[in-house]
């Protein structure tokens, strides 16, 4: 244990033990707080805005993650200067450097572990090619080798067979480095159709120790597309940890797209957002379905983490993160009576919370665009999108929705 209760041990040796706790999605807070542009969802701010970066891992670290990332998301080369985005003049080498240089800065200290981490490519989507795909994350990974960091996530593969391929490129390239791989992919498949059970096998055999689901969808979904993994890694005869990073956001509607397919997505999400006490619910079902590395992607802020560290208590040594809501037991201290009388965990475990929206709908209709890679509306390059590529877009929905009174 570290001085503060934190359980200590390297990546694997933690995983042993019980559970190991991530963080968040970092793109979707820090474009909360203005230091991230949505649509590219690049990671420059590593450079532009590094003090607020860096206290973003010092909330979560402070939430109770054991595991911190380097804010890598889609920082390679190709992602960086995709569709006339500018962020590729700080170079990815300078990007994922500054990155890791912020994280070991908060993590070491506090006794956690630091992560790199990879994710789908501009690359693949247009070229389809292996080489030409490992060749690209590579340029990242020799950050992450000179940086000695504790463990790789790959994570927010749509496709299964690019996340076999950044896997066998970390196993090539930094050989003894756990490995872990996570899809955006629901119960049922991949976008190309490949089963998730059958996803998970093929994560294992290329080489990752652990699998699992991250992003697109709710944590119960998730944890159902990870069961649906744990299965088949078992009847494979194979051995694996696994691992779950959800949205922060009710997604039942959601299609195989996941929330990029709703229309709220991505600046309307807000009334989705999951409580606190439904990320206790999360926890719970995670680490009874065997699910060992359990964090959280987009929507999730460190309020969501500290709950997930609160119901798990137990299972990780009876260490606390600071300022526990306890259920509610803080409330007590209250002034009002009615809200002292809220001090409790049946009050909030039953609790079905409002909108307060009049006349909202409680569920979208998705997009449903039911295209993949290999289709030319998503081959990327690095001109700015054109006039005609969005026309192009429009046309393929009104004849795609045609007879059918919406165009969304």
């Amino acid at each position: 244990m570290s001085a503060d209760g934190r359980p200590t041990g390297t990546f694997l040796e933690r995983l042993e033990k019980g559970p190991v706790l991530c963080d968040g999605g970092f793109v979707f807070a820090l474009e909360k707080r203005g230091y991230v542009e949505a649509g590219p969802w690049t990671p420059e701010a590593v450079v532009e805005h590094p003090e607020a970066v860096k206290q973003l891992h010092r909330e979560f670290i402070r939430a109770g993650s054991d595991v911190c990332q380097a804010f890598t998301f889609y920082a390679s080369e190709d992602k960086l200067n995709n569709r006339g985005h500018g962020a590729g003049k700080h170079g990815v080498y300078g990007i994922n450097k500054a990155a890791c240089e912020i994280v070991k800065e908060v993590t070491y200290p506090a006794g956690g572990l630091v992560a790199g981490g990879l994710s789908q490519t501009p690359t693949y989507l247009t070229t389809l090619d292996k080489q030409v795909v490992k060749d690209e994350v590579k340029k990242q990974l020799q950050v992450f080798k000179e940086q000695n960091v504790d463990l790789m996530i790959c994570e927010y593969y749509e496709h299964v067979e690019e996340a076999e391929w950044h896997v066998e490129a970390i196993k090539e390239f930094m050989p003894g480095t756990p490995v872990c791989a996570s899809l955006a992919i629901n119960e049922e498949s991949d976008v190309h159709g490949v089963p998730t059970g059958e996803c998970g096998v093929r994560l294992v055999k290329a080489g990752a120790d652990v699998v699992g689901v991250n992003c697109h969808f709710d944590p119960f979904r998730c944890i159902a597309a990870v069961k649906k993994m744990v299965d088949a890694v078992k009847e494979a005869g194979l051995n694996a940890h696994y691992m779950v990073q959800p949205l922060g956001y009710w997604t039942p509607d959601a299609g195989v797209q996941g929330f990029i397919d709703l229309p709220e997505f991505p600046f309307a999400l807000e009334a989705r957002i999951m409580t606190r006490f439904d990320m206790a619910r999360y926890a719970r079902e995670a680490w009874d379905a065997g699910i060992r590395f359990i964090g959280g992607c987009c929507g999730y802020e460190p309020y969501h983490i500290r709950a997930v560290s609160e119901e798990l208590s137990a299972e990780r040594g009876g260490y606390l993160p600071a300022n526990c809501s306890k259920w509610g037991a803080c409330l007590a201290k209250h002034t009002k009576p009615w809200v002292r009388n809220r001090s409790n965990r049946e009050y909030w475990e039953n609790l079905n919370p409002s909108t307060g929206r009049p006349f909202s709908a409680s569920l979208s209709k998705p997009s449903q665009w039911g295209i993949t890679a290999g289709d030319d509306l998503l081959k990327q390059h690095t001109e700015e999108t054109t006039e005609a590529e969005l026309e192009a877009g429009t046309k393929f929905l009104i004849a795609k929705h045609k007879g059918r009174g919406c165009v969304c």
